[in-house]
């Protein structure tokens, strides 16, 4: 119970008193911001900072911290933070000091009689201090473990509440997502493509030619020398199979045909197994999942393994593949070197291009990614990708 009152009420006083700070410096900076409110790094500087806010307030509800907005307006409420900073710091600073300075003054109020004060009454005699030190006590861990974490979570709705987005804002960045997102699929279905298209040109292509030069000779020579021209056939044979292997390799990079006869689970437990690391995969309930989620997924999970194997120096990888609600949830983590980033160039060790790919891949169906992938490791890749209609 005590346990559970110290947690509970030191996140909450925490949150009071980095909200009392930023009230601090709102406070501070109030004159110059509305003396040069009309400059354009001021009002970005507000934004930000109310996004920032927006994002504590939801880390601190257990809500997802959704993409703040860019409107200078909504943010113009940060401006009443002031106004409740010292109510809320006296709420924390009582939770958290209450308890000790009740200890402290039931013991050492002799040195100074008087001026030694519980619940704000002066200590005169032994009887007062064994009264009102134990009471203040427990008004000090009620506090702390009530009081501040019900000021504390109003204060976070109040801000999500006057820093919550407008439709129209969530409209606007919603169509700039979309409109990205789409860019970069084009793009990479482009760059898709070409691959396809060379990969045809350079070998299944030139696998065909060859097999229709080797017929057309075997079909000159078949009456003058039937057993060499046999052995063309022969050898047009053996080409015919390798041309058919080639194109099912680049047939298998569009949708892996492994998805339709073993279905996702399947699939992903195949890729794992085939993995030179030892991969723990853990299956969850993953029901209906269209074709598009199905071979997203797949080629993810295939792409973090590759990257994983040639990159981290990792020793295990664990693959977590589950159903969330109407999504699915994918989560790749290995314990390698880390330092992974997402860009367009490959870094000096061959980093970072697959991961972009991936991007595009799931943001192509409204999915979404987080990498997370700090210097010395782990590095987990998340990807949340809707299975609605």
């Amino acid at each position: 119970m005590l346990t559970k009152i110290l947690s509970r009420g030191g996140r909450a006083s925490g949150y009071l008193a980095v909200r009392f700070l930023t009230g601090l410096g709102i406070l501070a900076a109030l004159p110059l911001g509305l003396l040069f409110c009309w400059l354009q790094p001021v009002r970005a500087g507000l934004v930000r900072l109310a996004n920032s806010e927006w994002s504590q307030a939801s880390r601190y509800l257990d809500l997802p911290a959704e993409p703040g907005g860019k409107s200078f307006k909504r943010s113009r409420w940060l401006l009443w933070m002031p106004l409740l900073m010292v109510p809320e710091l006296f709420v924390a600073v009582f939770a958290v000091i209450g308890a000790p300075a009740a200890l402290a003054g039931m013991v050492l109020w002799k040195l100074d009689p008087g001026n030694f004060t519980l619940l704000g009454i002066g200590i005169d005699s032994w009887f007062e201090a064994l009264t009102l030190g134990p009471l203040q006590v427990l008004v000090s861990l009620g506090v702390l473990g009530w009081g501040a974490p019900a000021v504390a979570r109003r204060h976070a709705q109040a801000v999500r509440n006057a820093l919550a987005p407008g439709e129209a804002e969530l409209l606007t960045q919603r169509v700039e997502e979309l409109t990205r997102s789409r860019a970069g699929a084009v793009d990479s279905y482009g760059a898709e493509l070409r691959r396809i298209e060379r990969d045809l040109h350079d070998g299944t292509q030139a696998q065909l030619v060859s097999l229709a030069m080797r017929i057309g000779v075997a079909k000159q020579m078949m009456a003058d020398d039937p057993e060499k021209a046999a052995k063309l056939l022969d050898d047009a044979r053996d080409g015919a199979e390798q041309a058919m292997n080639e194109l099912r390799g680049v047939l298998r990079t569009m949708y892996p045909p492994i998805l339709a006869d073993r279905g996702l689970a399947g699939a992903v437990s195949a890729l794992c197994a085939r993995c030179p690391l030892p991969v723990e995969l853990r299956l969850g309930e993953l029901g209906q999942v269209p074709a598009a989620v199905e071979a997203a997924a797949y080629f993810v999970v295939a792409e973090s393994l590759t990257n994983i194997t040639k990159h981290s120096a990792a020793g295990h990888v664990d693959v977590l593949m589950e159903r969330r609600g109407p999504d699915l949830y994918l989560a790749i983590t290995d314990d390698g070197i880390g330092g992974a980033r997402i860009s367009e160039q490959s870094d000096l060790l061959g980093r970072g291009s697959g991961l972009h790919g991936m991007l595009h891949r799931v943001e192509a169906i409204d999915g979404r990614l987080e990498l997370q992938s700090p210097i010395g490791g782990p590095t987990t890749v998340e990807v949340v990708l809707p299975c609605g209609s």
